[in-house]
């Protein structure tokens, strides 16, 4: 009888071999291999630990982000470390912050926040959650979402390695790994959730947001629904829109970018440069070592090549950081790895999206060029995504302006699914709509109201424009008196919060 050598993976992760004869190796071999994928499984989700950060309530998350109308809850916040994988397949153990409404009788859905780009480690949403990008988690906690807001590879406490800088595949593991270990979470402090799962970000978080939502939707088990998504001002077109800003000699004063992107996808494709002098020249490429070495803060980088381009090209022009045998390269060879590994990561490529989905942007961008979310929505549109819009929320907006009309423009979209119910009741539903007609509306519109309350028109900016009590029966406003766009429509009672929508058009 011949005897066979076999290593078979058991159920606690370690490794044992096995004398077997033929038949029983074959049994083992099926065995092993369905040990090793549920081990692996289970380290890709497991849940670390759990730190406490503190709590706000409901006025003071209100205080916080100026007495938003919307704020119901106030929030309790957690840093989470769990397992996942590097971009080699090694586990890794990222860290996150979640934020939980603190009303503990009420069934929430989950919502995801891909953060922007981080200036150094520290600076992402379980180490900020007080200010900065982490305090979202705060106001969406407040708005009756359980608030998941991943830290990315490389980034944070503990995650090892240089991060994966707009690396789609990564972007969206780890946020579906957290997803996973929030599963745990939610048993171990006894927070409550419903199937309803929100997927947005900004900047950066655009490009995960889109990202996490087509891996969710690409994935043949169906293991999470995504409701609805709103990626704000990403970077979607890295092959196409960002390519161009890279290889053309224009003025950008965001040239750390460059190198940052080039010095991710070398980690995780490991075959665009073995130096970065080879694809950088001097004096640039030192500055770009030290930052890869992490001597200096992505932040920091951005600075000092500005003053170098300035002192040595006449305008920060970071086209010419490059080394144009490199460049020339890559403008002749579409199968470069630097091509491969751009068009790798566009976003909006090889999917359709099947939830609800809003693309929102600024014209005026001056980090993200606004033809990034054209192109995705050009090409979406061109597929047939069902439910999908891209709107330019404030024209004359850069980066920074665009923040807050993209995020409340992400609130109204939301607020029209928001499913909260009673932890002992699973049907019954705590956000309704409220009936308004017309939309779009030039002159008078008509409100049901329901019950009595308090009855507030908020602009795109969260400025509250109409403030009124209201007793049951029809109100009506004069659409006329606003501007056109779009405005959120609030009727706050003993019965909780009920929403509405008004697009105002024209005259």
């Amino acid at each position: 009888m011949n005897i066979l050598s076999n290593l078979v993976c058991l159920p606690d992760g370690s490794v044992t071999r096995l004398r077997l004869s033929p038949r029983q190796s074959v049994r083992f071999l099926l065995l092993s291999l369905f040990l090793c994928v549920s081990v692996l499984n289970a380290s890709s989700q497991q849940l670390v630990s759990v730190t406490y950060l503190g709590s706000k309530t409901q006025g003071q998350v209100l205080s916080q982000f100026n007495n938003l109308p919307f704020i119901q809850y106030g929030a309790k916040y957690y840093r989470i470390a769990y397992t996942t994988h590097d971009v080699h397949g090694v586990q890794d153990t990222a860290t996150g912050l979640i934020a939980v409404p603190d009303n503990p009788n009420r069934k929430y859905p989950r919502l995801v926040y891909q953060h922007g780009t981080a200036g150094s480690r520290t600076g992402v949403p379980s180490l900020n959650y007080d200010g900065g990008e982490g305090q979202v988690g705060l106001l969406f906690a407040g708005l009756g979402y359980v608030a998941f807001l991943p830290d990315y590879l490389g980034l944070g406490l503990t995650s090892r390695g240089f991060h994966p800088y707009v690396h789609a595949a990564s972007e969206a593991w780890a946020a579906l790994d957290m997803l996973r270990a929030g599963e745990q979470f939610c048993q171990q402090l006894q927070v409550s959730v419903n199937a309803q799962l929100f997927i947005t970000g900004y900047s950066q978080g655009g490009h995960g947001a889109m990202a996490l939502h087509r891996a969710i939707e690409k994935d043949p088990s169906n293991e999470f629904t995504v409701t609805a998504a709103a990626p704000l001002s990403g970077p979607y077109s890295i092959s196409g829109v960002m390519r161009d800003l890279i290889l053309t000699d224009t003025v950008y004063y965001y040239p750390a970018y460059i190198p940052n992107t080039a010095l991710s996808y070398q980690t995780a494709y490991g075959n665009l440069f073995t130096q970065v002098n080879e694809m950088f020249k001097e004096p640039y490429a030192a500055l770009i070592q030290s930052f890869y070495e992490g001597s200096i803060t992505l932040s920091d980088l951005n600075d000092d090549l500005i003053d170098a381009l300035i002192a040595n090209e006449g305008a920060s022009r970071p086209y010419r950081m490059m080394q144009p045998d490199y460049v020339n390269a890559v403008l002749a060879n579409p199968q470069h790895p630097v091509n491969l590994a751009l068009a790798d990561n566009d976003t909006y490529k090889d999917w359709l999206p099947e939830a609800p989905m809003r693309i929102l942007y600024c014209m005026a961008d001056d980090q993200v060029p606004f033809r990034n979310s054209i192109v995705a929505r050009d090409a979406l549109t061109a597929i047939g995504a069902p439910d999908f819009q891209a709107q330019d929320v404030l024209p004359t907006g850069d980066h920074g302006d665009c923040y807050v009309p993209a995020m409340t423009g992400t609130l109204f979209f939301f607020l029209g699914f928001q499913q909260i119910g009673t932890v002992d009741t699973e049907e019954e539903v705590l956000t309704e709509s409220l009936e308004v007609s017309p939309s779009p509306a030039t002159a008078a519109v008509t409100i049901e109201i329901p019950a009595r309350g308090i009855l507030r028109v908020v602009d795109m900016e969260g400025r509250i424009l109409i403030d009124q009590p209201v007793e049951a029966g029809r109100e009506t406003i004069q659409a006329g008196a606003l501007a056109p766009g779009m405005y959120a429509v609030l009727l706050t009672s003993e019965t909780g919060t009920r929403m509405g929508r008004i697009l105002v058009g024209r005259q």
